[in-house]
């Protein structure tokens, strides 16, 4: 019985793990349907499109599926070899595959170079909402597969204050970063001036 155990344990959370991939990466699609120069229900129209596309190619991949039920087996056999690759254990994958390790691992975030990377999604507004910040992102391929509390953590290590409501474009009040919070204060110019005097 142990020996079944540990292949039906390694395919039942690789499964788990493709959904998971696969949910985020609809999500991340749908959300870069929004359009940030309009506002109101017009904005999230783009979701709307986006989700409507999923759902009808789920609708016609089940249809094709009913019309041709031999097409299940090659489809089970590619899920179970996918989920079967996705389940491997973490030991097992560093021996292997050593070199995919760095690209598993968190990275490691610079205040600073955080800090431009707002200003620059940001623009000209006052602030930026967090799911904006994490679509720039992952369009360059960054922080695929991540979610918003994911990046809300990362900003909160760096202590980056994330505000609860934001007013920015692309959408109502939500989590974000203002421009204020961005800014030197006052106190820390006074700190960094003798010591640029010094340098001088």
């Amino acid at each position: 019985m142990s020996r079944l155990a540990r292949p039906a344990a390694r395919l039942a959370t690789g499964s788990n793990l493709l959904v998971r991939r696969l949910a985020a990466r609809a999500a991340t699609w749908c959300a870069r349907g929004r359009r940030d120069d309009l506002t109101g229900w017009r904005a999230a129209l783009g979701i709307v499109v986006r989700l409507a596309l999923l759902l009808l190619g789920a609708y016609l991949l089940a249809r094709i599926v009913r019309a041709l039920p031999a097409l299940m087996w090659l489809l089970s056999t590619g899920w179970t070899a996918a989920a079967w690759r996705a389940g491997r254990p973490a030991a097992e994958a560093t021996e292997e595959e050593p070199e995919e390790a760095p690209a598993e691992a968190a990275p490691v975030l610079d205040r600073e170079a955080v800090r431009t990377l707002l200003l620059e999604v940001m623009g000209d507004a006052p602030a930026v909402h967090l799911r904006t910040v994490l679509a720039h992102l992952q369009e360059r391929g960054q922080w695929e597969g991540r979610t918003v509390g994911d990046l809300r953590a990362a900003l909160e290590a760096l202590e980056i204050p994330v505000q609860p409501k934001v007013k920015a474009p692309g959408g109502g009040p939500t989590r974000g970063v203002r421009r204020v919070d961005l800014t030197p204060s006052p106190a820390d110019t006074q700190e960094t001036s003798p010591a640029a005097s010094t340098a001088a």
